[in-house]
């Protein structure tokens, strides 16, 4: 074989590499954001123990085609506080099976289909404007390419294995602890155990590589497949890191075993996996990585709890908690949280929950202060608003760090409303800051409330406190079981504050209160009104994104 040929079958063996991995990380982006928003919320609810854990994440992984992203996820929910670690441990187990399909669907032999699953995609996504339709195509599209990238490296390994070259190089690696190694390595750099054993049930098709030692490699492709739950908890928080470690404990542990188990019966392991796939080496490989990985499961899944206890050996100690009120820090965001645009909306709400928890806690201390006339109450308002401010900047610009992201399609009109509602929590804020004024004015000026006006005050803030608890509730949870008392809230706050308006009016005409305390009255009056609209559009801004984007 002349070295031109040679060349140009290596060149279109890189290409053809090029393609499939374009192909997998379309389709991958592609599931991603169609269905990641649904996804996400299974994840959610369906892992309150290990078992449904383990189902969720074999289904997750199997249908976004990428355990990295299962496990990036899973390390993300668990740095926000929204899946402890026995779940996640569950969740990453299955994602270990689920990371198996697309090795299975190379196996099939569907790159014969790659030209028309790639031409209806591009099809749909030039002359569709709808966006789901447009994101569905691209899955195809990616799909279409992902299977014309393997039919270009087929091609090219056809050529390569009439090289003597190249068949005594793959012919000469015969060390099972090498070719763990390999598969290590390999798929580190590539972060897709999915890839690089797609690439080998090519070579096993083609008889470059022996299926014995196909084997080991999978061995070491499901180590180098932790490289990307590992790099993304080096930002997060101890938890997070003890997350990415159940991942690499659970395949170093299922490795070793395995390992273990070919040293022993090595022959009897591959001619049942070989009758099993009726002699054919493309189907053995897929076969190979889907039974190691249910074997490992089945083995360590009733241990999940002492490799959870084994994650402490390695990351010892437990993050500085940051309570709902400490200043100028972020919790569930930021530099020292796990980014995944999956989950970011999750990590912003809850950062915004927090917000929240402060100016409504800060709200009801000014409130105090204007009736008692406590200097500690009022400086620590005004402390707490510079947090306040601190967390609508970081939020607002962190949102705007998402939303240039690839977001899941439900999240992006989301992200629009979050914008609005970080901006409602603020003035709420600011309404605190105005009644911390009035107490000061108050203290400096010498202005009294009468008992009546006092009560009258407690009256409409309850009123008020009650709203902002089911608004941000229904913001939080989605839950609309509060909806009727928000709406009935509102109209009873619209209408105590005209009445209480007229009281005050009915007072100065009879010299019961003087101008001074008549203005600050009806002032932290009109505030509270205000309060309780901001609460209304807290509680109100995400439903009606969502009935916009189902319009």
């Amino acid at each position: 074989m002349d070295a031109a040929t040679i060349i140009s079958s290596v060149l279109g063996l890189l290409g053809g590499l090029g393609l499939f991995l374009l192909g997998m990380r379309l389709m991958s982006e592609s599931i991603e954001k169609v269905a990641g928003a649904k996804l996400r919320s299974i994840l959610e609810f369906f892992t309150t123990n290990r078992f449904t854990g383990m189902l969720v994440g074999l289904v997750f992984t199997g249908i976004i085609q990428s355990s990295s992203a299962s496990t990036v996820m899973v390390v993300s929910f668990v740095n926000s506080g929204l899946m402890n670690l026995g779940q996640a441990a569950g969740v990453i187990f299955g994602a270990n099976i689920g990371t198996t399909v697309t090795s299975q669907l190379v196996s099939i032999k569907l790159d014969a289909y790659a030209p028309i699953i790639l031409l209806l995609g591009v099809v749909f996504v030039m002359f569709s404007k709808n966006q789901t339709v447009n994101k569905i195509a691209s899955i195809l599209v990616g799909f279409g390419v992902l299977f014309l990238g393997l039919s270009m490296m087929k091609d090219s390994m056809q050529i390569l294995k009439e090289e003597p070259h190249v068949v005594s190089m793959f012919a000469s690696l015969k060390s099972p602890v090498f070719a763990i190694l390999l598969g290590t390595v390999l798929t580190a750099i590539i972060q897709s155990s999915s890839v690089t054993v797609s690439i080998m049930v090519l070579l096993a098709g083609q008889g470059l590589l022996s299926l014995n030692i196909c084997m080991y490699i999978i061995l070491g492709c499901n180590i180098g497949a932790c490289t990307s739950a590992l790099l993304s908890s080096f930002s997060g928080g101890k938890n997070a890191k003890r997350a990415a470690l159940i991942h690499l404990l659970f395949n170093v542990i299922g490795t070793i075993l395995m390992f273990i188990a070919l040293q022993i019966a090595a022959g009897p392991i591959e001619q049942g996996i070989n009758a099993l796939s009726n002699g054919d080496a493309e189907r053995f490989v897929a076969n190979a990585h889907t039974i190691f990985k249910v074997v490992q499961v089945l083995v360590l899944l009733p241990f999940s709890n002492l490799i959870v206890k084994m994650t402490y050996l390695f990351v010892r100690g437990e993050d500085k908690k940051i309570s709902y009120r400490e200043n100028f820090q972020l919790k569930y965001i930021g530099e020292k949280s796990v980014f995944n645009p999956t989950t970011a909306v999750v990590g912003a709400t809850k950062e915004i929950e927090r917000m929240a928890s402060l100016a409504e806690e800060n709200l009801n201390r000014a409130m105090n202060a204007l009736i008692t006339l406590d200097q500690e109450d009022i400086t620590e308002v005004y402390m707490v608003e510079k947090n306040i401010n601190f967390l609508n900047k970081s939020i607002t610009n962190y949102l705007v760090k998402v939303n240039q992201t690839l977001l899941p399609l439900e999240d992006q009109k989301i992200i629009g409303a979050l914008f609005h509602v970080v901006n409602d929590v603020e003035r709420i804020g600011d309404h605190a800051e105005n009644v911390a004024d009035a107490a000061r004015t108050r203290i400096e000026t010498g202005v009294s409330f009468s008992k009546t006006a006092q009560r009258e005050l407690g009256e409409m803030l309850d009123m008020v406190n009650k709203m902002i608890h089911y608004s941000i509730e229904l913001f939080v949870t989605g839950k609309e079981e509060h909806v009727a008392d928000i709406n009935m809230l509102e109209e009873k706050v619209d209408a105590k504050e005209r009445e209480l308006q007229r009281l005050h009016v009915d007072r100065l005409t009879r010299n019961e209160c003087t101008p001074e305390a008549g203005m600050l009255y009806s002032d932290v009056v009109s505030g509270l009104e205000r309060v309780a609209d901001h609460a209304v559009n807290i509680a109100f801004c995400v439903i009606n994104a969502e009935q916009e984007e189902a319009l």
